[in-house]
């Protein structure tokens, strides 16, 4: 597993406005001073660090359609509740360890029906890992403290989460925009012709069975051409992925 310190920089990050600055094409005629007043980041050193955190992270594409998605719908709106959906999408396609304490942490909480989630699960998460990846042996009890906590407040920064001390799972509602969003980044990023094996499903915060009943509705069924079967789901788009957010506004 490839593991580094993105969670722990962008769980202390004030804001994801530096996220619109790096998404500009001018970015690099886009002076250091300049950044730094438009975040609100105190020092030049404290803003590369960031930088750094949000360009492996955050806006990394794996491939041209999610870059096309993610700036289409970042450029149009900025950051918002939706466009953060995205930027956490894409982060754990980005960074293992965070998918990694979705999957085993946060997931589990959220389709059991859980309220809170506590630092303990995401430290007790930690230390399991810690016995099998060498990449985590030198962890000290410190670092894997720190992570945990700055693991929740990211969560929290992607509005998944709230709360100081105390973490309530935010339930949000999907609307029609978010779902169409997430099938075309799910189609962007998944190699299997089944999505319904697809290991990003938990992704889209609903129960498979839900999932598949909100895709075949009639009236969301122009964004795409579908081939269901009970066990195998393929879709294919309909729209380029600018379209889809044009239709989508």
């Amino acid at each position: 597993m490839d593991i580094n310190s993105d969670i722990n920089i962008l769980g202390s990050l004030p804001g994801f406005n530096l996220v619109e600055v790096l998404l500009k094409e001018n970015i690099e005629a886009t002076s250091d001073e300049s950044s730094q007043a438009f975040t609100n980041i105190k020092t030049i050193k404290a803003l590369k660090r960031y930088e750094s955190a949000i360009n492996n992270t955050l806006i990394t594409f794996s491939n041209s359609s999610v870059e096309i998605l993610i700036h289409k719908v970042i450029d149009e709106e900025g950051i918002t509740s939706d466009s953060l959906l995205l930027l956490f999408w894409n982060a754990a396609v980005n960074n293992e360890l965070l998918n990694y304490l979705n999957h085993r942490v946060f997931f589990p909480a959220l389709y059991s029906g859980r309220v809170t989630i506590k630092k303990d699960e995401v430290v007790a998460c930690l230390k399991e890992l810690k016995q099998v990846e060498a990449s985590l042996k030198k962890w000290s009890d410190s670092t894997i403290e720190t992570t945990a906590s700055k693991y929740l407040t990211l969560l929290g920064k992607f509005n998944l989460l709230e709360g100081r001390t105390t973490k309530t799972i935010t339930h949000r509602n999907i609307s029609d925009k978010v779902l169409i969003l997430f099938i075309y980044w799910l189609l962007a990023v998944e190699s299997m012709a089944n999505i319904l094996e697809s290991n990003w499903l938990p992704y889209c915060f609903l129960e498979k069975e839900i999932l598949v009943q909100l895709i075949m509705q009639k009236k969301l069924m122009k964004y795409y051409n579908i081939s269901y079967s009970g066990d195998k789901l393929k879709i294919e788009p309909a729209f380029s992925y600018e379209e889809v957010y044009n239709e989508l506004k």
